[in-house]
């Protein structure tokens, strides 16, 4: 085992070691934060007045910096999403399928990628990418983070958190705390006078659904999950007007590109779609379409709403372009960057997505469970090694070329092609098509009406399906 150990090691320092850019000086260097919540859905927010939901601070943002109206998950669900985010790759190329599968150690993510400009980075809040294990491969500290406050699920209030790889005892809202640690984070960058990068990734509104009480006050005449949704919700509203408020205060918000969005659409029962079909776990518009929102004060000097079609994928693209890293043997990208488009310049927005629920189960994982487990082992001087409670994440191979199950999606601009899988072999699939623009709904079926469409973007989903199980299959890692 110490051998497998050491050859993960190896590849989570190459896969960011050997990298390029151009000279920047530091004052050049914007620091980046990049905020995301845990299942809020595209009408979760109130600046769409589809819920009665209260987010003054995200209405705020949305009517002062980019508001993208039609921004997608790369996954109907959390930490395929959260890969995407780390890599600019669609999930599956990394195996990581549903939620609770590890990140492959062979990826480059944007800390480690980052870290060659002169960023500290720091990671706060749900990871949901392997344990928070100091010594698993793909704890946040071996993904490239300085500093990390992280929970490997989804966390509540006075919640256990691994700090560094040491588990502790926190105390407040669960939003706020991720806040209040990153804040730390973001004043010791200063003090060095070093740009930073802060992934903070809140717990919140995932169920259960426990807000605090002065946010929780707020909705009284609604039953009682949904009041406590809301004000999750409103927690993270919060939470994020507090970080603005500070960086103000700091004196850097004016160089600090702020970025917001959900990891997946909106949760059946409490959560708002507003008004799209489907919720979390489909590849419909309710499922995949998220709000988002980027504040940049030094760059974006008055608000723009964005139509055009964006995605997860497209941070990672987006922040080596503005940092000027070159990655070399940069595997291949689902994203493009949309920095010309923050900056108002010249850009050309079609863009294509392919998406692909892969039929694998997703594993459980009880973050305070897990952390309360480890902090056991700890204080009895029994650390567990991570391979003893987590699998091996580098596994790469054994999937078939010539199978691609489960549900996928393919969007080129104002058209969605679906393709429904079929146990009977390619002849049983089904695919339909809808114009978005027309109907974001996804209820009139153009398919029989628009063939030559459907065979055109029939084509290239399955070409791009074809390259993704390459990349599972290590095509991508071979030049590393």
């Amino acid at each position: 085992m110490q051998k497998v150990l050491i050859v993960l090691a190896a590849l989570v320092a190459t896969s960011y070691a050997s990298s390029s850019m151009r000279t920047l000086d530091a004052a050049e260097l914007p620091n980046i934060i990049l905020c995301m919540a845990d299942d809020q859905g595209w009408g979760d927010v109130g600046y769409y007045g589809k819920s009665p939901v209260k987010t003054p601070v995200l209405d705020e943002m949305a009517a002062a910096g980019l508001r993208f109206d039609r921004f997608y998950a790369a996954a109907p669900v959390c930490s395929p999403t959260r890969a995407s985010v780390l890599t600019g790759r669609h999930p599956n190329r990394t195996a990581v399928f549903k939620w609770g599968h590890p990140l492959r150690p062979q990826e480059t993510t944007i800390a480690e990628a980052l870290k060659n400009a002169g960023y500290v980075t720091g990671h706060f809040g749900k990871w949901h990418l392997g344990s928070c294990r100091a010594d698993s491969p793909v704890c946040p500290g071996n993904s490239g983070f300085d500093e990390w406050l992280s929970a490997p699920n989804f966390y509540e209030n006075d919640a256990l958190m691994s700090h560094n790889g040491t588990v502790i005892q926190t105390k407040g809202e669960s939003s706020q705390l991720a806040v209040d640690y990153a804040l730390e984070f973001m004043t010791e960058a200063k003090k060095q006078d070093k740009p930073f990068i802060a992934v903070v990734w809140f717990g919140s509104p995932h169920a259960p659904h426990i807000a605090a009480k002065k946010f929780l006050d707020m909705y009284k005449d609604f039953p009682k999950a949904h009041a406590n949704f809301l004000g999750e919700v409103t927690g993270i509203d919060a939470a994020v007007g507090n970080l603005r408020t500070s960086i103000r205060e700091m004196g850097i918000a004016d160089n600090t590109l702020l970025w917001y969005t959900s990891d997946n659409g909106a949760l059946p029962n409490v959560g708002s779609t507003g008004g799209l079909s489907g919720k979390k776990g489909t590849l419909l518009e309710g499922g995949i379409r998220v709000p988002a929102i980027i504040e940049w004060p030094a760059v974006v000097k008055k608000h723009r709403k964005i139509d055009l079609v964006c995605n997860t994928t497209d941070i990672y693209p987006t922040l080596l372009e503005l940092t000027g890293v070159k990655i070399d043997h940069q595997p291949v990208l689902d994203g493009r960057s949309i920095l010309p488009l923050i900056r108002n310049e010249k850009f050309d927005g079609h863009q294509e997505y392919g998406f692909w629920d892969y039929p694998i189960g997703g594993r459980g994982m009880h973050a305070d469970r897990m952390l309360a487990a480890q902090k056991v082992e700890a204080d009895a001087g029994q650390q567990k090694p991570w391979h003893e409670v987590e699998p091996d994440p580098s596994k790469v191979g054994g999937y078939a070329e010539g199978e691609r199950p489960g549900p996928a999606a393919w969007i080129d601009g104002n058209f969605k092609l679906h393709r429904t899988d079929s146990k009977t072999g390619e002849d049983g699939v089904r695919y339909q098509l809808y114009d978005l623009s027309t109907d974001a709904v996804e209820k009139h079926d153009l398919s029989k009406t628009q063939p030559e469409r459907v065979e055109a973007m029939k084509k290239k989903l399955l070409a791009w399906q074809q390259s993704v199980i390459r990349s599972l299959n290590g095509e991508d890692y071979a030049t590393q």
